[in-house]
């Protein structure tokens, strides 16, 4: 069995790196990926923005430390987890996202210029 994820979003947290007792980099970071629908049953514009978790590991952590800022736009491919739970009687849920790829497809200063595609993978 085999399981793959692409998401495509706008980086929501700044990424965080660390290391393990080992000497391992793992680097967090938020990506918000937003979807934009006209609800034509009552003709109103409607939008909807799924967060998601991503932790990468190794080279390709510390690489993206480096270079992803908050608001960039990343192509993000990988394996998925999903966990819920409850917190004071509201149900909560996170997407986690354990990325293989990180592909850039535009730097915050470069918002208005033609995305770059740079692509890392470890």
């Amino acid at each position: 069995m085999y399981q793959q994820t692409t998401i495509v979003g706008n980086v929501g947290q700044a990424p965080e790196l660390r290391y393990s007792q080992g000497g391992v980099a793992a680097c967090n970071f938020s990506v918000a990926v937003n979807e934009k629908w006209t609800d034509k049953t009552i003709d109103e514009k409607r939008e909807k923005t799924t967060w998601f978790r991503v932790t990468c590991w190794r080279g390709l952590a510390e690489t993206v430390n480096q270079y992803v800022t908050k608001g960039m736009l990343v192509m993000v491919i990988g394996t998925i987890t999903a966990s819920a739970w409850m917190k004071d009687d509201t149900p909560q849920a996170t997407l986690e996202l354990t990325a293989q790829t990180v592909k850039f497809l535009s730097r915050v200063e470069d918002q208005d210029a033609p995305a770059k595609e740079d692509e890392y993978a470890f």
